[in-house]
Formats: C-alpha cells, sequence, structure tokens
C-alpha cells in the first residue's frame, strides 16, 4: 500500500500545478503586454465581481410586480396654482418610462412652444416611483401658441406615483414649478395625475 502511495505522488503534484496555471494561460493571452496580473488571479475572481456587482443591482421588477417601463397616456389634474384652488387639466400628454431610468414626455402644448421633456426616475419601494422631469427652457405661455414665446428658465416637475398590480394603469401627485427668466419660481402647480398604458394594440380615438 506504501509502495502505490508513493508512486502516486508526482502524479498528484503533476495534477495540481495543471490545474494551478491552465485557467491563467488562456486568459494571460487576452491582456495586454502592459498589463501586471497578479500571481493569485482566477477567471473565477472576474466571475465572482459579476455576481456581486449584479446582487447591488435593483431592477425595476425584482420584486415580482409589473415594470413601470413602458409607454403611457398621461392626465394631470392641477389643485392648487399658486396655493390658491383650483381643478383643471393642465397636461394630456404621451409618456415613456425606459428600463435605463430615464424617461421622455411628449405634452399636448404646441411644438413650437416646446413640447417635448425629459425626465430620469428610480424606484422607490414596491410598486412606487418617484420622477424628476426637467422641461428645458420654456417659454411665455401668455404667447402661446401662436408664437415660440419669450425664453424662461425652464421648469421643474416632481411626480411620485404607484404603478397598479396588473401594470395598466399608474396614479399619484406631482409639483410644476416653472421659473422666470429672473430664476425664481413663477408659477406652481400641485395636482394628482393618472395614466394609461399604451399597448401595440391601443387605438388613438382610445386617448382622446
Amino acid at each position: 500500500m506504501k509502495t502505490k502511495l508513493w508512486k502516486s505522488a508526482p502524479v498528484a503534484v503533476a495534477l495540481a500545478l495543471a490545474l494551478v496555471t491552465i485557467p491563467n494561460a488562456p486568459a494571460q493571452c487576452m491582456l495586454s503586454k502592459k498589463v501586471v496580473k497578479p500571481a493569485t488571479w482566477s477567471s473565477s475572481h472576474v466571475a465572482g465581481q459579476r455576481l456581486v456587482r449584479a446582487a447591488l443591482l435593483k431592477s425595476d421588477d425584482d420584486d415580482g410586480d409589473s415594470s413601470i417601463v413602458g409607454m403611457w397616456h398621461v392626465i394631470f389634474t392641477a389643485q392648487t396654482l399658486n396655493g390658491a384652488s383650483v381643478n383643471t387639466v393642465i397636461d394630456d400628454a404621451i409618456a415613456v418610462w425606459h428600463k435605463d431610468g430615464t424617461e421622455i414626455m411628449n405634452s399636448s402644448r404646441p411644438a413650437q412652444d416646446g413640447n417635448f421633456c425629459l425626465g430620469v426616475w428610480a424606484k422607490t419601494g414596491r410598486s412606487k416611483y418617484h420622477l424628476n422631469h426637467i422641461p428645458w427652457a420654456g417659454n411665455d405661455p401668455t404667447n402661446a401658441p401662436y408664437g415660440i414665446g419669450n425664453p424662461q428658465a425652464g421648469v421643474q416637475l416632481i411626480e411620485h406615483v404607484t404603478l397598479a398590480q396588473d401594470g395598466k394603469n399608474y396614479s399619484g401627485t406631482f409639483t410644476l414649478t416653472a421659473y422666470g427668466s429672473n430664476k425664481q419660481p413663477s408659477v406652481t402647480f400641485t395636482g394628482v395625475l393618472a395614466a394609461k398604458r399604451i399597448t401595440t394594440n391601443t387605438s388613438i380615438t382610445e386617448l382622446f
């Protein structure tokens, strides 16, 4: 028995050396000569780092609920204007929420007065989202819809919305603050919004 173990020892050592060196050889071929690779590096280290990064990324639908990514028909109803009570629709828009955390909205205002604007969003809880939407360099509403309007400092629209369990609707609240050329708030709306998902089967007549 001792003789057999002694004879197999060199084979075991050779096998161990092969397992250590072989995984590193192909990887070394793909590295620049200027790159210094630690002697203890192995492909398993890279795989582990990828798994750690993936675990830190929070997906839109990782809670098992529906995703807000997609195209929506959104109605904004103002409840206050500069603190005074109102009840009026201020926008009837098409919005697209992208998987990368950005958003774009096509407002119903005339194109010559600027009807496209951009936003960024984050998921804040199960089916809950925060949107920071910035229409850049807005125009003087007193000159719309017949002219381009006087340059203004822009608008900030903040939304807090909750997506329905079936993923077909979302609703929530918003605050819209328009800034004048002096960079100070000139108009502030607060209100509610309601959205319905647009699909490949949606007819435009359903949006009127």
